[in-house]
């Protein structure tokens, strides 16, 4: 079994917010898998599916971002797994342009607070992580309120694309490894005409 965890806060407020592209890519892999997000365990609602040949549980930490840890330690203890062979972190990463996809196997939090919690809660950065860029094309001042604001209408195409990218490089990590999907998502986006 894997642990495949989207970051997001809970709350109809940060619904279509960037910093809930974790949870977004979790309700799309859902969608995509006919399940539904919606037990309740571990301070996270959660949904099992198959991917591949891999059964695995989606969650949706219900701890908000910046305690994303605690809710990710109890779910990989429930389910006896490890993190450097069973989770992986779906978020939002200001760094990277909108659009763009990384698939990381460790690293540091980068200044995201849901995944400083992560590494804090684990004692470790050896995770999967697949971080999806965010970052809008023109200079913002506060950072803090760009990703807690709804997404304006002229970004819904491209967030659209977005989620069926990241689900796809999660169907590619579970079905090809982790190597095949940093081959495939990891490049530069196009710029558009």
């Amino acid at each position: 079994m894997k642990l495949i965890v989207g970051l997001g806060n809970p709350g109809i407020e940060y619904q279509f917010t960037p910093h809930n592209l974790g949870f977004l890519t979790i309700d799309r892999i859902a969608s995509d898998r006919g399940v539904e997000v919606k037990n309740r365990q571990c301070r996270a609602i959660t949904a099992r599916a198959v991917i591949g040949s891999e059964t695995v549980l989606l969650a949706k930490p219900e701890t908000y971002m910046n305690l994303s840890g605690l809710s990710v330690r109890e779910l990989l203890a429930k389910l006896d797994l490890r993190p450097e062979a069973d989770l992986i972190v779906i978020y939002d990463e200001l760094d990277l342009p909108l659009g763009t996809i990384r698939i990381r196997q460790r690293g540091s939090s980068a200044g995201h607070n849901g995944m400083e919690s992560i590494i804090g809660a684990l004692g470790t950065q050896e995770f999967l992580r697949v971080r999806l860029g965010i970052a809008p094309e023109r200079k913002i001042k506060d950072g803090v309120k760009y990703v807690l604001t709804p997404f304006r209408k002229a970004q819904l195409k491209k967030i659209d694309e977005v989620l069926d990218s990241a689900a796809e490089a999660v169907n590619v990590i579970l079905t090809e490894g982790p190597a095949a999907a940093m081959n495939r998502f990891n490049r530069k986006v196009e710029a558009e005409d």
